[in-house]
């Protein structure tokens, strides 16, 4: 089998963990700290909470910035759920700008239109979210434009995209946003497992999302209401939530964060090889901007179906046939019934209509081989057999 993204684990990443289960800290030690301050330092920002996932630390994030009922986010509709389902949480409504043709990011010439729109109907979002998808940043530097003549908020959600800059600098800098935030899960570019961070420039907001990963619980007396009983005690000053990542995660993540841009080159060495084998073929291969360099968390190609003479499903059938369990990044997220409910109408999104028909994730990641990559190449032609795989 050749999945389309998979951890890379090696024995310093054993013993990382290893060091941790013998130590006297399991959950809540020395190593979360220690894994904030690696990305931090590597991304450029003063502050940084670890969670245990990126939709916690989304959710965190839009509370810190005041999201709640009555207010609206705004994001990208190709993208994961957590994505939208993080203003949810807070009763905040959500929305979805089209997408851009080429880099499949939030388009922000259709954000323009629609905050001129808003602005006329006082219905401006509190907050904006742009999904860096597939590695390779939003036009951030105009989003940040528009948020400073509208005055919205700017959550980035990069997901996929530690390891990859902007305008020569990290992606979670958090130059043109408030909050940045970054996934670890297993096929990410690092993993702790499970696990996500929220990156920040204000203190004020890092203190937030601190608390809120931790059931609302302060002890710094500064925080407090009145000065603490004793040296025993504590108070939850808001109604926050257990998203804490453990201290055997973080050892992991610190780990890997030691070869962090290792995994980034070798994925852009796969890149280049696809880029060339599929040259010739009936397929658009992935757009980059010239000031952008992308982490390639995943590598989507759009088929020419009529050149090819092969339906997108029968296309998806052929690589799980040959073993390649390749995947779609992402169904529109307003087509899910949960959201289809909201009222949201397909024909306002042509282009991520245009690339949910077309769009299909092929393999990548540090292990793939070029052997395998021809593979792949290889079976996007290979005629359909019988369907053995599900």
């Amino acid at each position: 089998m050749i999945p389309y993204g998979k951890q890379n684990i090696n024995q310093s990443d054993i013993d990382a963990v290893v060091s941790v289960l013998q130590s006297e800290f399991l959950t809540q030690g020395p190593w979360i700290p220690k894994f904030e301050k690696i990305v931090s330092t590597y991304c450029g920002t003063s502050y940084a909470t670890a969670t245990n996932s990126a939709t916690a630390a989304l959710h965190i994030a839009c509370l810190a910035l005041g999201v709640n009922k009555g207010d609206i986010v705004w994001t990208s509709p190709i993208s994961f759920v957590a994505s939208a389902n993080c203003a949810l949480y807070c009763g905040a409504e959500i929305d979805f700008v089209d997408i851009d043709s080429k880099t499949y990011n939030i388009s922000a010439d259709r954000l323009a239109e629609k905050l001129e729109i808003a602005q006329r109907n006082n219905k401006l979002p509190k907050v904006v979210i742009p999904v860096h998808l597939a590695g390779q940043s939003c036009e951030m530097e105009r989003i940040f434009e528009l948020s400073k003549k509208y005055g919205f908020y700017i959550i980035e959600d990069a997901s996929h995209a530690i390891g990859g800059k902007y305008n020569g600098e990290p992606i979670g800098s958090c130059k043109y946003s408030d909050i940045a935030v970054f996934s670890f899960h297993p096929v990410k570019i690092i993993t702790t497992g499970e696990g996500g961070m929220a990156l920040t420039n204000s203190e004020k907001l890092n203190g937030i999302m601190q608390r809120l990963r931790s059931h609302g619980i302060t002890r710094y007396p500064a925080e407090m209401t009145h000065p603490p009983d004793g040296l025993w005690y504590y108070q939850q000053i808001d109604l926050g939530y257990n998203y804490r990542i453990t201290d055997i995660q973080a050892a992991l993540g610190v780990s890997q964060m030691n070869r962090l841009d290792e995994f980034v080159q070798k994925r852009h060495s796969i890149a280049n090889y696809y880029n060339v084998l599929l040259k010739d073929l009936p397929v658009v291969t992935p757009y980059q901007m010239s000031d952008a360099f992308s982490s390639y968390h995943l590598y989507i190609v759009r088929l020419k179906l009529k050149e090819l003479n092969i339906s997108h499903n029968q296309i998806f059938e052929r690589f799980r046939n040959a073993g390649i369990l390749v995947n779609l990044h992402y169904i529109p997220i307003y087509r899910h019934p949960y959201y289809e409910k909201m009222g949201f109408k397909k024909e306002d999104y042509p282009e991520s209509e245009s690339y949910y028909s077309e769009a299909i994730s092929i393999p990548i990641y540090p292990e793939l081989t070029n052997e395998e990559q021809k593979f792949v190449v290889q079976s996007l032609l290979t005629p359909l057999g019988h369907q053995t795989i599900f």
